[in-house]
């Protein structure tokens, strides 16, 4: 290709280091503020059963995901790669070199590359698309319904196309964008919080007294309210995903965590509780969305449109940045040969893994277009505390395996363990709370993943087609291997 070969001449075709550290907080920030805590953050409310222990229970989930996110920081300076548990499974488990060594690694971009990622990001654009019509209600009553549920998925294709193109034209594009609207979506969270204060000074504090009646004593109650909140806080690995193209990862990685999970830790706590300032749990576990109904009783009628139009903000920037970390765990894997390698090829120009990005909007796109795709991110969702399970135990095993490589910093022992034992409750509890099909779904999608592996990766069965596949794309997304490497 002569493009590739111009550019070769001028430079590596490889990803750059565009992300400084305040992009890398911003990642986390808006991975891990999605729609959740405008829309639905009452699980651990009905859970907890007392105002008191449900805040208690969202600070210290806060706490337990800065501890994991520390461990994964420690675990990026090992293994400077992009990738996050992907990569570590690479190093802690491949050299063994053997059949069941791989096995972890490829199970995880397997999950992750072909199937949750792209599902959660049509589900994200999906709630995007419904609460970016919203503002505009009054106009929109008198249509149909089947013509308004078309709307919205026209909305939802165009933003999906909109967030494809953003990640595949530039990495400072993506970095633009990011931050602009990761700066609105924390706005929104602090209108929530200042609107609770004015709340509470006008007096408005019936709702808050004996905060502790209601406690639930039952211990089962207890593991599921902070199951609700672990689940609420993830998403503090995000910036351990796209270590390659962060400036002086081995510092910036650690810092970017230390800012962004104790302020979302703060925001989450405080707009909890302004919530349950102004609304009863039965208003909070009934409402469709509890900030949407919060707005209406607490803030002024000129300001109805800020919380929809802080969820679409929100949303949209987290759908930009999950497309933005899968497109480089599916690059990764592409290198290792997990996945097609021309996934791993860099565009001759951009500087981005544009094969890799066009592939996860085509999945996205589908999944959008399948209709009911809630459950396809529930039977494979719990597999992610289970790689955050492996992930502690990769780090556990570098321990010894590799007890001089560069640790600027290495959290105590039991931190590991810790996080461990809870990615084992997490992964465990929804099957013993409520049993069905869709775990035996997962199980049958990952020994489909065992086929894949044994058939394409561990017995490098080829075909003339994916040679002339590889060529086709290349020619379409103007990709070549990084580093003038070999097909």
């Amino acid at each position: 290709m002569a493009q590739g070969k111009e550019a070769q001449a001028a430079g590596k075709i490889e990803l750059k280091r565009e992300l400084g550290l305040f992009s890398a907080v911003s990642i986390i920030l808006a991975v891990m503020i999605g729609s959740g805590i405008f829309v639905s953050p009452t699980s651990a409310l009905e859970r907890s059963g007392s105002v008191g222990f449900c805040l208690i229970v969202w600070a210290s989930c806060g706490l337990l995901s800065l501890l994991g996110a520390l461990a994964f920081a420690e675990l990026s300076t090992v293994v400077p790669r992009s990738g996050a548990e992907y990569a570590y499974f690479i190093e802690a488990f491949g050299p063994l070199h053997s059949y069941a060594g791989q096995i972890p690694a490829f199970t995880c971009s397997w999950i992750y590359v072909m199937l949750l990622r792209p599902a959660e990001v049509a589900v994200i654009i999906l709630t995007f698309a419904e609460y970016s019509v919203q503002p505009f209600s009054g106009y929109l009553q008198d249509l149909p319904a089947d013509s308004m549920a078309i709307l919205k998925k026209l909305i939802a294709i165009l933003a999906l196309g909109l967030i494809t193109y953003i990640n595949l034209i530039s990495v400072k594009l993506y970095v633009k964008v990011q931050n602009v609207f990761t700066v609105c979506k924390v706005l929104a969270c602090v209108v929530v919080i200042i609107g609770g204060i004015c709340w509470l000074s006008a007096g408005h504090v019936e709702l808050l007294k004996d905060p502790f009646r209601g406690t639930t004593t039952s211990i089962g109650s207890v593991a599921l309210a902070f199951y609700s909140g672990l689940w609420a806080y993830d998403g503090w690995s995000s910036a351990a995903i796209v270590t390659e193209e962060i400036q002086k990862p081995e510092v910036n990685i650690l810092r970017s965590i230390l800012i962004a999970v104790p302020t979302i830790t703060f925001l989450y706590v405080c707009m909890n509780l302004m919530y349950m300032a102004a609304l009863t749990m039965p208003e909070m576990v009934s409402a469709p969305a509890v900030a949407v109904l919060w707005a209406d009783r607490v803030l002024p009628a000129w300001m109805g449109f800020a919380i929809p139009l802080g969820v679409a903000l929100s949303t949209f920037g987290c759908a930009l940045s999950v497309q933005f970390g899968v497109s480089r765990l599916c690059f990764v894997a592409g290198r290792e040969g997990h996945v097609p390698r021309v996934f791993s090829y860099v565009h001759v120009e951009k500087m981005t893994p544009a094969a890799a990005v066009a592939f996860q909007g085509a999945l996205s796109l589908i999944c959008l277009l399948l209709g009911n795709i809630i459950a396809l991110i529930e039977f494979a969702s719990f597999l992610t505390w289970v790689f955050y399970g492996l992930a502690m135990i990769s780090l556990i095993i570098m321990r010894r395996t590799k007890p001089n490589a560069p640790r600027p910093y290495a959290v105590p022992i039991v931190v590991p363990w810790l996080v461990l034992c809870v990615s084992i409750f997490l992964a465990v509890l929804p099957i013993i709370h409520e049993p069905s099909v869709k775990y035996l779904l997962a199980v049958a999608f990952i020994l489909c993943g065992v086929v894949v592996y044994h058939v394409f990766v561990y017995r490098k069965i080829r075909s003339s087609l994916s040679a002339k596949l590889t060529y086709f794309v290349q020619a379409l997304c103007l990709v070549v291997a990084p580093d003038k490497q070999e097909d």
